[in-house]
């Protein structure tokens, strides 16, 4: 069921060109006639105040965050803009060779309370190696957010996840791939 909320959100996606229609290979090699792609919308830090106004209005906090951890690239603008607005520290996991890492001297300890917060979870993966990292350091992991989440089949990150805006748009197997989509030629925009 759709909120005004969630209205917003598909309209402010929507004006910034970050919702896209086609063929599109995901990430995860998954195929798609939908993508997100949320660097679009970060451009605009007027859409980003307000994506994160409403996220963080959403959230449920037994615990409030101190920290906010966002995997690079998708998270880092989205992340950052939730950290100001919670007057919370801001770090981020980066890429190396296609694997995230805590790099830069970043550090966490136990006084630590992340959130981790992303820009779109399809299958997770990102979600799950950025958790697999953070488990590995002394911090208390309180949960996971993203602006959006686009799954299809449970995901389970062992933390409460709760994202701003939930839409099922199908994706398919490469060889599995209806012949409507099939036609149109498959882009890999980047995630």
């Amino acid at each position: 069921m759709e909120t005004n909320s969630d209205n917003e959100v598909l309209q402010i996606f929507k004006e910034s060109k970050a919702l896209l229609s086609g063929h599109f290979i995901l990430r995860s090699g998954m195929h798609s006639e939908h993508f997100f792609q949320c660097a679009q919308v970060c451009q605009y830090m007027d859409k980003v105040t307000r994506l994160a106004e409403l996220l963080i209005k959403k959230l449920n906090f037994s615990i409030m965050p101190n920290l906010i951890v966002s995997p690079a690239m998708g998270g880092l603008v989205i992340g950052q803009e939730v950290a100001r607005q919670l007057n919370c520290r801001f770090i981020f996991l980066e890429k190396v060779d296609d694997r995230l890492a805590l790099r830069r001297n970043f550090s966490l300890s136990i006084a630590d309370k992340v959130l981790l917060v992303e820009d779109v979870v399809t299958k997770g993966g990102r979600v799950k190696e950025a958790l697999d990292i953070l488990n590995k350091t002394d911090c208390e992991i309180i949960g996971v957010t993203s602006l959006v989440d686009r799954s299809t089949d449970e995901i389970e990150f062992k933390v409460p996840f709760q994202a701003l805006l939930k839409l099922q748009f199908p994706t398919y197997k490469p060889s599995e791939i209806p012949p409507n989509i099939r036609v149109v030629p498959a882009t890999k925009p980047g995630s």
